[in-house]
């Protein structure tokens, strides 16, 4: 495991994102609508509102509670321990999925906003 360089516990600012996409979801077929990405480790996983919710359970699975939107724009964190908004470093890059990628992504059917999370 890689040393936290921020001085933020929780947050590994050195360690890259996974990808690009959730690669939890492409790994089974799935698709995702908006991206998260670990503070600690970089893992890259599918927010709340995709159906397999990637990036809460890895957090759960981990113990890595902080994760920063990986979409294009966003800079903010979430703590999911403390469910709350998260003050954090610069990452290191790239910041989010690359802009031309669609949304949402991956394998994703004609029906896709009925099978969102609210």
């Amino acid at each position: 495991m890689a040393a936290e360089n921020s001085g933020t516990p929780g947050i590994d600012s050195t360690v890259p994102p996974s990808g690009a996409g959730c690669g939890d979801c492409l790994g089974v077929g799935g698709w995702w609508f908006h991206l998260r990405r670990c503070a600690q480790c970089g893992h890259v996983g599918c927010c709340d509102s995709s159906p397999a919710q990637h990036a809460s359970a890895h957090a759960r699975e981990s113990g890595h509670p902080i994760v920063q939107s990986f979409e294009p724009g966003e800079d903010w964190f979430w703590h999911y321990g403390e469910s709350q908004y998260y003050d954090g470093p610069a990452l290191a890059p790239p910041d989010s999925r690359p802009e031309n990628q669609p949304v949402p992504g991956g394998n994703v059917p004609d029906d896709w906003k009925s099978k969102l999370n609210r």
